[in-house]
C-alpha cells in the first residue's frame, strides 16, 4: 500500500534503558516497513538513558550501517519522562511517533496513524483493545489508574491509552515550551489538546526481554500523574477535616448535654482510644498529600535540567 500524500519526514522517538537484546529487531522491522514507502523520511531518534548493558554499542554498530539514527546518550539514568521529553526536544520534523522498542506496539500502525494526520488530525492515539498480554495483576492495576486518575485531575487521560501516538510539529512545539521538572508525559500531551482521533489495537506479547517497570515504580508514576495535574487531593484532606470538625462538635455536645441534664458520665478508656487513633491516621495522610505537594514545589525551584546529555551521536 502507498500513501497518496506528500513526502513527509517524521522522526521516531525510543527511549531505551538496557534494551541491547530488543533494538535490532526493532530497527530491522522499522526498516521493514519503511523501505515500500519513499515519500517517508523517516529518522529514528533513541535516547540511551544511561543504560549498563550494550544497548549503547548496539546502537553505535547499528549507527554504522544506518545513517537516519540519531543516539541521544545520557550521563546517568533520569526515567522514562526525561528520555521521552530529550527526544521531543531533539525532533525537528513534520510529525514525531513515540513508542517503545520491545515491539508489543505494531510498526504497522505507524502508516494508519500518517494517514489519519494527512486528513488533518495534530494527534492520532493508538489505545489497546485487548490487554491479554499483561498479567491479571497489571491489568487490574492499570483500569484502576485509569478511573482514579480521571476522577480526581483535572486532565482526563484516555483509558488504555499509553505513549504509543503521533504527534504533528506544532504540537511537539507546544509540549516544548513546558518546562516544569515533575513531568507526567501522558498528561502534558494530553493538556495541549490539539484536534485528536483513535485508533484502536491490539497489543502484541512481548518478544525479547522484560519490562524494566516494577510495580513500585508504576505507582510513583501514577501518583505523578495525579499531583501533577490535580488540586482535588488537598481539597479532599480539607472537606474531610471540616465534616470530622463538624461531627466532633455534634458528638462533644451530646455528651456535655448528657452530663448536665442526666448526669452520664463520658464515654470510656477504649472509645477514646479509637478515636484518637483514627483522627491521627487522618492527620498523617493530610500530612502526606500535603507533603507531596510541598515536595514538588521545592524540586521544582532548584531549576535543575531534567536531564543532562553525556553526547548526542
Amino acid at each position: 500500500m502507498y500513501l497518496k500524500l506528500k513526502k513527509i519526514s517524521l522522526d521516531l522517538i525510543v527511549p531505551v534503558y538496557n534494551e541491547s537484546q530488543s533494538i535490532q529487531p526493532f530497527v530491522k522491522a522499522i526498516n521493514n516497513i519503511f523501505k515500500n514507502y519513499n515519500n517517508i523520511v523517516i529518522n529514528l531518534i533513541f535516547i540511551n538513558d544511561g543504560s549498563i548493558d550494550k544497548t549503547l554499542l548496539t546502537l553505535l554498530n547499528l549507527k554504522k550501517k544506518f545513517k537516519n539514527i540519531t543516539i541521544i546518550n545520557f550521563s546517568r539514568n533520569f526515567g522514562k519522562e526525561a528520555a521521552l521529553t530529550a527526544g521531543l526536544h531533539m525532533s525537528n520534523s513534520q510529525v514525531a511517533v513515540i513508542m517503545d522498542v520491545d515491539l508489543q506496539d505494531p510498526p504497522e500502525l505507524i502508516v494508519e496513524m500518517i494517514q489519519i494526520w494527512n486528513k488533518g488530525f495534530d494527534v492520532v492515539l493508538a489505545k489497546r483493545v485487548d490487554r491479554s498480554s499483561d498479567t491479571f495483576t497489571k491489568r487490574i492495576t492499570s483500569k484502576l489508574f485509569y478511573k482514579i486518575h480521571n476522577l480526581l485531575a483535572d486532565i482526563q487521560i484516555p483509558e488504555n491509552v499509553g505513549d504509543f501516538r503521533l504527534i504533528d510539529k506544532k504540537v511537539v512545539k507546544a509540549i516544548n515550551t513546558l518546562n516544569e521538572y515533575n513531568r507526567f508525559m501522558k498528561g502534558i500531551l494530553s493538556w495541549v489538546g490539539f484536534k485528536t482521533f483513535i485508533i484502536e489495537y491490539k497489543r502484541n506479547k512481548r518478544f525479547i526481554g522484560a519490562t524494566k517497570f516494577n510495580y513500585l515504580k508504576l505507582l510513583k508514576l501514577g501518583l505523578d500523574g495525579v499531583f501533577s495535574f490535580s488540586l482535588t487531593p488537598l481539597r479532599i484532606s480539607l472537606f474531610f477535616g471540616f465534616f470530622i470538625a463538624s461531627i466532633s462538635f455534634i458528638y462533644l455536645s451530646i455528651i456535655v448535654l448528657k452530663k448536665i441534664m442526666y448526669g452520664i458520665s463520658a464515654p470510656g478508656y477504649a472509645s477514646i482510644i479509637s478515636c484518637i487513633l483514627f483522627f491521627s491516621g487522618i492527620q498523617m495522610i493530610s500530612i502526606g498529600i500535603l507533603g507531596e505537594y510541598l515536595g514538588r514545589n521545592y524540586t521544582e525551584s532548584k531549576r535543575r535540567p531534567l536531564y543532562i546529555i553525556d553526547n548526542i551521536l
